[in-house]
Formats: structure tokens, C-alpha cells, sequence
């Protein structure tokens, strides 16, 4: 889930390594097709504390943009953004699950469950391949495979935001994270790179 086609895959191929060498691990990548130009976007975190800095993702982009001048991965233009997940991230490996075990999710696969394909429910941790989970309304905790999943995310709830306000509080930083009043929620740092294939 960290990459979702063929060429996300190829393409987180050549940002692992680029983001290990910073300290840094590659949460999603993602190159979307717009009416204008292509966006390659790169979620990316410390997998320390799972943030990451305005730096970081300033040196993650300049890193990745010069190994792709040279490797020209993506024919034709695009915008390179490097963010961080967000408050309400999506969670695209095994060990989200347990790192927010106990916060609110929406997962949606991509075949039929008991006849539908999106749950959401309250993360109940990752065991043996499966995504535990107390889906609103039921009793029995629901084991989803990992692999069934096209999509997982994190709901922003009061909860969630208190979560991330202590995090950023222990890190002695401050409570308004310098967004505009209604996207906190994006939590991205953009730093955006055109980009054009030479050949």
C-alpha cells in the first residue's frame, strides 16, 4: 500500500534508499496524472518519533531530484511534493496498526467482505498478516488481511488532534502549526520541484 501501480512501486524502488540515507522512512509515494502536469508525492517520516521536519523534507526533495535528473524515471513534467502523513494519515504498513492501535480508522478493500468493502472502526493492532479491528456496531473484533487493503487512513477525531498536541508539546514546539484556520488537518510541507524529462 505504500505504493499503488506498477510505477509507484518502481519508483519507491529508487526513493527507499535515498530517504534511508537521510534518517528517514518513505510512508507512500504517489504519482498522480492532473489536467496540467503530473505530481510525484512522497510522504515521508523519522522512524523515531514518525514526524519529520521542514528540513527533512527540503533535503529528502533535493536528494530525490537529483538522483531522477540523472535516472529520468517519469517521462514528462511533473511537480515533486515531499510532505509529511498527517495528522490523519493514511497507514500503509504492518506497523501502523500497532503504532495507533486504539485510534479511530477507515480501511477499504479491494474485493468484498461480508458483502461490503469499507469498515471503519476502532484499530485493534496487526497479527499474523491480519488488521484487527472493532468495527462500529459489532461485537467481535474483525480480522481484515493486509493484503485485501487498497486503502487505510486515520480519522481525525478530538482525540487524535490532542495526540498529535502532545507530541508536538514534549518536543517543546508550538500548538498552532502555522496553517490556516481550517487545514490543519494536511499537516503537509510542500516543497514542490518542476520537473521535466530531458529526453
Amino acid at each position: 500500500m505504500r505504493a499503488r501501480t506498477a510505477q509507484d512501486r518502481q519508483l519507491l524502488e529508487l526513493i527507499d534508499p535515498i530517504a534511508e540515507s537521510l534518517g528517514l522512512e518513505v510512508v507512500r509515494v504517489r504519482l498522480m496524472t492532473g489536467s496540467k502536469r503530473q505530481r510525484l508525492q512522497i510522504m515521508a517520516e523519522r522512524p523515531s518519533d514518525h514526524d519529520i521536519s521542514v528540513e527533512q523534507c527540503a533535503k529528502l526533495s533535493r536528494a530525490v531530484s537529483e538522483v531522477f535528473d540523472a535516472a529520468d524515471p517519469i517521462a514528462g513534467e511533473y511537480m515533486l511534493e515531499v510532505s509529511s502523513p498527517g495528522i490523519d494519515r493514511p497507514l500503509t504498513r504492518p506497523i501502523d496498526f500497532d503504532l495507533f492501535e486504539g485510534e479511530e480508522a477507515r480501511l477499504e478493500t479491494d474485493r468484498m467482505i461480508e458483502g461490503r468493502k469499507r469498515f471503519k472502526g476502532v484499530l485493534a493492532g496487526y497479527e499474523d498478516g491480519n488488521v484487527l479491528i472493532d468495527l462500529d456496531g459489532e461485537d467481535e473484533t474483525a480480522l481484515i488481511p493486509f493484503d485485501w487493503l487498497s486503502d487505510a487512513k486515520l480519522v481525525l477525531t478530538d482525540a487524535l488532534m490532542k495526540r498529535g498536541a502532545a507530541i508536538r508539546a514534549a518536543r517543546g514546539e508550538p500548538e498552532d502549526d502555522g496553517l490556516p484556520e481550517g487545514e490543519a488537518a494536511e499537516d503537509t510541507t510542500d516543497t514542490t520541484t518542476p520537473s521535466e524529462d530531458n529526453a
